[in-house]
């Protein structure tokens, strides 16, 4: 059985070979590259992301990435964002009082965490929905998380381009933010799969058979 074909997006998020080593370990063959051609034809597409909101929509655009995603979405391929790779799939972030428009493809605002610590940094449970296919096999585990801001409030009755979305939460201090999208051939999580383990490793795998 071939092993399905899948790019890490290289479009100066930060680094990004942790995410390619983890894909690979999950069954994957994987290229790390910039070329919308290229990660157009993949089975599966990995948007990674660290740092600030507004710094991963410029690198983005740079690469023509969110025509990029809209049209493996509109071709139903899947696409997999993580952490800011994550949070730029919103409608728009506010970093320091500024606001930056994202890709659009869910509602919502990445805003900061009001929690009395922040960054959130470590291992977290999460709220995964029943039937969620994304976590099948990994219910109750632990992720490992590293960020200050989240998507803190989201109305799912809204318009959507895709089937309803099953949305995972998690509470901090507190506070309670979204921890992971599940929609159509759209997934994302705010935490590091590639930095959490064995769950992280079935996660992956739990996607690569989707592709």
């Amino acid at each position: 059985m071939t092993a399905p074909s899948v790019v890490v997006l290289d479009y100066g998020s930060g680094n990004v070979r942790s995410a390619v080593r983890a894909v690979e370990r999950a069954g994957a063959e994987v290229t790390l590259s910039a070329d919308p051609a290229v990660a157009y034809e993949a089975d599966g597409l990995l948007v990674p992301g660290v740092g600030a909101y507004e710094a991963c929509m410029r690198g983005l655009a740079e690469v023509d990435g969110e025509r990029l995603i809209e049209r493996r979405l509109i071709a139903g391929r899947p696409v997999l964002g993580i952490c800011v790779g994550m949070q730029i799939l919103f409608a728009e972030g506010i970093e320091h009082g500024v606001t930056t428009q994202g890709c659009g493809e869910w509602p919502g605002t990445v805003e900061r965490l009001q929690a009395p610590i922040v960054p959130h940094m470590g291992w977290n449970t999460v709220e995964s929905p029943e039937g969620s296919v994304m976590f099948a096999g990994i219910e109750g585990e632990r992720f490992y998380f590293v960020h200050s801001y989240g998507v803190r409030s989201w109305e799912l009755d809204g318009d959507t381009p895709l089937k309803k979305p099953q949305v995972t939460w998690t509470g901090y201090e507190g506070d309670r933010f979204v921890s992971a999208v599940e929609h159509g051939p759209l997934w994302a999580t705010q935490f590091h799969p590639e930095k959490s383990a064995d769950a992280g490793r079935r996660l992956l795998e739990n996607w690569l058979a989707t592709l």
